[in-house]
């Protein structure tokens, strides 16, 4: 089997409960959805096998690797993640959540999507470690509904990234001041954009 990937690279995770650790990100193209804010270039890939993305993780000795997207759950199977557990990784995904996942990724960040694209939205995932969502100004009361949601789960806003200056500092003040509001929430900030992460 191949797999769509968009690019892979090593950096420091910049969201949520890993932000700061060294990771390696496979990053797929292709979603089930189309959400406004998106930023892959989902008409750049290349088709690579298991053994050629093992070969290109392995290069680096993090042992944190981040399957991210587009939408990694159309592709991620037993057969990878296995492979990626042999090379002695730790298996983290970022998912919109409208599939189900196979059994073996170590730790699931669960990025709700509803209401903010014109594809099915339907939730199918069983369990998420954390849940980030992207502040959009949308109504957060319904993020704490979610079955995937109890008590332990870490729950991350994040304020949607724009070029604009002005528009993205608007974004920001609300963002903090939200949560600020509802001390249920942690705030995300990327920190790859916010200190130039290469």
């Amino acid at each position: 089997m191949t797999y769509p990937i968009n690019e892979i690279f090593y950096s420091l995770q910049g969201e949520g409960t890993h932000a700061g650790r060294p990771a390696i990100f496979v990053r797929f193209s292709g979603c089930n959805l189309k959400c406004p804010f998106c930023d892959t270039d989902h008409s750049s890939a290349c088709l690579m096998s298991t053994e050629e993305i093992i070969a290109e993780v392995s290069r680096y000795h993090a042992p944190l690797v981040v399957l991210t997207g587009g939408e990694p759950s159309l592709y991620v199977n037993d057969e990878l993640l296995e492979a990626l557990h042999e090379a002695g990784k730790y298996i983290a995904i970022e998912t919109n959540g409208t599939n189900s996942l196979p059994e073996g990724i170590d730790w699931v960040t669960f990025s709700p999507k509803m209401g903010m694209s014109d594809g099915g939205d339907e939730l199918r995932l069983q369990r998420a470690d954390e849940i980030k969502v992207v502040n959009v100004g949308q109504d957060l009361g319904q993020y704490f509904d979610l079955s995937q949601c109890d008590e332990e789960t870490g729950m991350f806003l994040q304020p949607c990234f724009v070029e604009a200056d002005e528009e993205r500092e608007r974004i920001l003040r609300d963002t903090i001041a939200k949560v600020k509001a509802d001390p249920r929430w942690t705030l995300s900030v990327q920190l790859h954009r916010l200190i130039n992460i290469p």
